[in-house]
C-alpha cells in the first residue's frame, strides 16, 4: 500500500500535507480509494468555511458506496479541488497528487499530534487487513 512518507495520515484514511505558509492539502489515502472503487462524486465545504477536527466536511461516492469526509485536522477551507467536479475518478487515478480534496489554513496546531506518520498508517492498514 502506498503511503508516502511527505504526510500525516488520519485514522480515518486521509492525509495532510503541508504546503505553502501555513496551507495544508488533504485528500483520500490510495487505501482509501482502493477500497471504494471507482470514485463518481465527491462533495465537500465550499472554500471559507469552518472544519471541525473529526466532523465530516463532505462525501465521496464510488459505483459501491457513499462514505463521508471526516476532518483530520480543524481550519478553515481556503480552496477545494474543482477538477473533481468534472473528472472524481482523480481520487482514484492519483489520490496523492491531482486527486487532492481540499486545502486548508489549519486553526490549532495541537491536533497534529492525533495523526500518524506512514509508518503509523501502514501499521494501521497491516492491522485491519
Amino acid at each position: 500500500m502506498n503511503c508516502p512518507s511527505d504526510r500525516l495520515y488520519h485514522r480515518e484514511h486521509l492525509w495532510v500535507q503541508q504546503g505553502e505558509g501555513e496551507e495544508l492539502s488533504i485528500g483520500v489515502t490510495d487505501y482509501a480509494q482502493e477500497q471504494l472503487g471507482q470514485v463518481v462524486f465527491v462533495e465537500c465545504l465550499k472554500p471559507g468555511t469552518e472544519l471541525r477536527q473529526g466532523v465530516s466536511f463532505g462525501t465521496i461516492e464510488s459505483a459501491k458506496t457513499a462514505s463521508e469526509l471526516i476532518a483530520p485536522v480543524s481550519g478553515f477551507v481556503k480552496a477545494i479541488n474543482e477538477k473533481l467536479q468534472q473528472e472524481p475518478w482523480l481520487v482514484n487515478e492519483d489520490p496523492y497528487g491531482q486527486g487532492w480534496i481540499l486545502k486548508l489554513v489549519p486553526s490549532n496546531i495541537e491536533e497534529f499530534k492525533e495523526l500518524l506518520d506512514s509508518r503509523a498508517y501502514h501499521r494501521l492498514l497491516l492491522g485491519a487487513g
